[in-house]
C-alpha cells in the first residue's frame, strides 16, 4: 500500500492491472500521470529507452482499461516503448535494476512476466506475432482479443505489410492493430508511407462521416431499383472514401480504420478503444493513435533522438550526466565515428561510392556520409531486407555501396546476402557495427553471430580489425576487392592508435604475425586481437612462449600463416568475441583439420547459448572472455598439453 509521501499514491495502489478497468476517467489521467512521474525518475536514475516510452503513457493506461491481459493478448512492437506496460504489470520495484546484470529486461521476455506475451527486439514482427496468436485462438475455440502495438517507424518493414495482407484476407475478428504514428522510429521516419499518413491527419474529419453516408446507402431499397442506380449508389460509396482520405491503403487491406486520435488524451484514446472493441465483432480493426516521442517531458520533446536512449541523467535540469575523462588523456575515436569519417574521406574522390542505412543513419555514423554527400546517401527506413538488395540493384550498375547496419540486424536481409549479393558476386560493401557483446540491450541485440552466418558464403571476403586504423584500410580494401565484403567492429572507442593517412588496402586474406612464440598460438579476430597481446606478455613472465597472429580475415583464411606456427607450437588458442558455433575458431579448425595438422585446441567463445543483458564486462566475465577468465583457462590448457 502507498505511504502517505508517496508521489504514486494511485500507482503504489495497484494489487494487480486488472484494477485499471474499474477507474474512472479522473482516475485514469491520474494514473498517467504518475506512470509518467516515475517514469522519468527511474530512467534518470538507471538509463534505458526513455523517448518511446513517454510517448506511449496514456495508450498503456487506456489499454489496461479496456482489456485484461492476463486473457486477451499484446504485443509491442520492438518493446522500447512498453515500460509503462511492465510498470503497470508488477515490476515497478524492480526499475532499480533495469537493464543491469540479472535485472528487469529493457525489453519484453515471455519468462519475465505472464504478460509479456511475445518478445521483441527488433522491429516489425508484431503484426504477424499478434495474427498468429489469433489464429490460435480461434482453432482452439477460445475467445479472446489479440492486439498489436506497432510504431509508423516499424511499418516501413515489409514484414508488417504482409502481416496486414493475410489478417485482412483472413477477415480475422477481434484481432487489432494500433498504429502508434509519432514520425519517428530513431531517427525521423522517411518514405512514402510517412506523406501517406500525414495525407490521413489532412483529411481526418472523413471517419465523421462515413457511417452516415454508408448507413444512409445501406437505406436505399436498392432491389427495387435498377442494376445501374445500385450500382451508381456503390460507386459513389467508394469515391467517396477515396475523395476524403487518398487511397484508403488501410480499409483496401481488409482493415476497418478508425482514427486518428490524439494519444495523449487518455479519456479519447479510451472511447477510441471503445469503439474498436465494437468494430473488432465483425473483422479486423486499426485504430491509428498520434503520439509524440518524449511527451510530457520537454528535453525529449525538442531532441527525441538524443533522449531515445540515455544513461543517468539530471531530471530537474534536463541534462544528461556525462563521464568524466581526464581532459589530458581524451578518450580515443568511437569505431563508428572512425568508419564515417572513412567513408566521407574515401568518397571525396571516388563518385561511384554511395551509403546505405536502416532508419540508423546517426547509430552507424552515416549521418557523417549524409551531410557530405546527401545526393548519394540513402535511408531506407527498417527495411534491412531491402537495403541490401537495393545496394545490390547499385553494384549491378557499377556504384561501390556500403551498407552499414548493425550486426544483430543483418540477421534479418540474411537471405538477400545470400541469393542477391553473394550468388551473383557483387562488390557490395557491409560495415557491421555493434559486432560482439554490446550489453544493455540484451539477446536481441548482441552481435554474435556474424562470423558464423556470412562464413559459410561463397564469394564473400570476411574481415574484423584490431584497431580503428585497421578499420580504415579493411574499408578501402573492401571497396576495391571486386566482391562481396563484411566488416564487423565493436560498439565503443578504439585503441587510440595512429590513423594513417592516406588510407591503404590490405592483402585480401593475409593475416599478421604480432608477436614470435614456441609453446602456444594464440590466434585472435578483431576486438580479442589486443587482449591476446597483453596475455602473451603476462603468460611470458610465467615462462610460457606464446606466438600471437592477428588473422584479419575470417574468409579467407591465412591458412600458410596459421599451418606454419601451429607446426612450431605445442597448442592452438583462438579468441573472438562471437558465437563458437561457426565462428572464427571453426575456421581454425576446419583450416588444421583439412591440412592434417593434429594440435590440441582451445577454442575462446561464445558458448551455444543465450547471452542476457548486463554491463559488457561482466558479460565478457561471465563468458570467460574477460583478461582474468581467459589467462586462467590458457593456463590450465597449457599445463594439459
Amino acid at each position: 500500500m502507498p505511504t502517505p509521501s508517496s508521489p504514486y499514491p494511485l500507482l503504489d495502489s495497484l494489487a494487480a492491472p486488472q484494477q485499471v478497468r474499474h477507474f474512472t476517467p479522473p482516475q485514469l489521467e491520474q494514473l498517467a500521470a504518475e506512470v509518467r512521474a516515475f517514469l522519468i525518475a527511474s530512467v534518470s536514475e538507471t538509463g534505458g529507452h526513455f523517448s518511446s516510452n513517454l510517448g506511449t503513457v496514456e495508450l498503456t493506461v487506456a489499454l489496461f482499461h479496456h482489456f485484461d491481459f492476463l486473457q486477451d493478448r499484446i504485443v509491442w512492437d520492438v518493446g522500447h516503448q512498453a515500460y509503462p506496460h511492465k510498470i503497470l504489470t508488477g515490476r515497478k520495484d524492480r526499475f532499480p535494476t533495469l537493464r543491469q546484470h540479472h535485472g528487469l529486461s529493457g525489453f519484453l521476455k515471455r519468462d519475465e512476466s505472464p504478460y509479456d506475451h511475445f518478445g521483441a527486439g527488433h522491429a516489425s514482427t508484431s503484426i504477424s506475432a499478434a495474427l498468429g496468436m489469433a489464429k490460435a485462438r480461434d482453432l482452439q475455440k477460445q475467445d479472446h482479443t489479440c492486439i498489436a502495438v506497432i510504431g509508423d517507424g516499424s511499418m516501413t518493414a515489409g514484414m508488417a505489410f504482409e502481416a496486414l495482407n493475410q489478417a485482412g484476407y483472413l477477415e480475422t475478428k477481434n484481432f487489432l492493430v494500433i498504429l502508434n504514428d509519432n514520425d519517428m522510429s530513431i531517427n525521423p521516419n522517411v518514405g512514402s508511407l510517412q506523406g501517406y499518413l500525414n495525407q490521413i491527419m489532412s483529411g481526418q474529419y472523413y471517419h465523421r462521416w462515413r457511417d452516415r453516408i454508408e448507413h444512409a446507402i445501406k437505406a436505399i431499397p436498392l432491389e427495387g431499383l435498377s442494376k445501374g442506380v445500385a450500382k451508381a449508389a456503390k460507386w459513389s460509396e467508394e469515391s467517396f472514401k477515396r475523395l476524403m482520405v487518398p487511397g484508403l491503403l488501410f480499409e483496401d487491406l481488409g482493415f476497418r480504420y478508425l482514427g486518428p486520435v490524439n494519444g495523449h488524451d487518455v479519456n479519447a484514446t479510451s472511447k477510441a478503444l471503445a469503439e474498436a472493441r465494437e468494430k473488432m465483432k465483425d473483422g479486423p480493426v486499426l485504430l491509428h493513435v498520434q503520439t509524440k516521442k518524449g511527451y510530457g517531458y520537454e528535453p525529449a520533446v525538442q531532441d527525441p533522438l538524443k533522449w531515445h536512449g540515455v544513461t543517468a541523467f539530471d531530471a530537474e535540469a534536463g541534462e544528461i550526466i556525462k563521464v568524466t575523462t581526464d581532459p589530458a588523456k581524451p578518450a580515443p575515436p568511437s569505431y563508428t565515428s572512425v568508419f564515417g569519417k572513412a567513408l566521407v574521406e574515401l568518397a571525396k574522390t571516388d563518385g561511384k561510392i554511395v551509403g546505405i542505412t536502416a532508419a540508423m543513419l546517426d547509430g552507424t555514423g552515416m549521418n557523417l556520409f549524409q551531410k557530405a554527400f546527401p545526393e548519394r546517401c540513402f535511408d531506407v527506413g527498417i527495411a534491412e531486407q531491402h537495403a541490401v538488395t537495393f545496394a545490390a540493384g547499385l553494384a549491378a550498375q557499377g556504384m561501390r555501396p556500403v551498407a552499414a547496419i548493425y550486426s544483430t540486424f543483418l540477421q534479418r536481409g540474411f537471405d538477400q546476402v545470400a541469393h542477391d549479393v553473394c550468388i551473383q558476386d557483387l562488390p557490395v560493401t557491409f560495415a557491421l557495427d555493434r559486432a560482439g557483446i554490446v550489453g544493455a540491450d540484451g539477446p536481441t541485440h548482441h552481435g554474435l553471430y556474424d562470423l558464423a552466418y556470412l562464413r559459410c558464403l561463397p564469394n564473400i571476403i570476411l574481415m574484423a580489425p584490431k584497431d580503428e586504423n585497421e578499420l580504415r584500410r579493411m574499408l578501402m580494401t573492401a571497396l576495391y576487392c571486386g566482391h562481396p565484403a563484411a566488416i564487423r567492429y565493436p560498439r565503443g572507442n578504439g585503441l587510440g592508435v595512429a590513423l594513417e593517412d592516406p588510407i591503404s588496402a590490405l592483402p585480401i586474406g593475409k593475416g599478421e604475425l604480432l608477436r614470435e612464440g614456441d609453446d602456444l598460438l594464440l590466434c585472435a579476430i578483431g576486438a580479442m586481437v589486443a587482449p591476446a597481446l597483453a596475455l602473451a606478455e603476462t603468460l611470458a613472465a610465467e615462462g610460457r612462449s606464446c606466438a600471437v597472429i592477428n588473422a584479419r580475415f575470417v574468409k579467407p583464411l591465412d591458412a600458410p600463416l596459421l599451418h606454419a606456427w601451429a607446426q612450431r607450437c605445442r597448442g592452438v588458442v583462438t579468441l573472438e568475441e562471437g558465437c563458437a558455433p561457426g565462428g572464427f575458431s571453426g575456421a581454425v579448425a576446419e583450416s588444421l583439420a583439412d591440412a592434417g595438422i593434429l594440435r590440441p585446441l582451445l577454442r575462446c567463445a561464445v558458448p551455444d547459448h543465450l547471452v542476457h543483458h548486463g554491463d559488457p564486462k561482466r558479460l565478457l566475465e561471465d563468458e570467460g572472455l574477460s583478461p582474468k577468465k581467459l589467462l586462467e583457462r590458457i593456463q590450465a590448457f597449457s599445463s594439459q598439453i
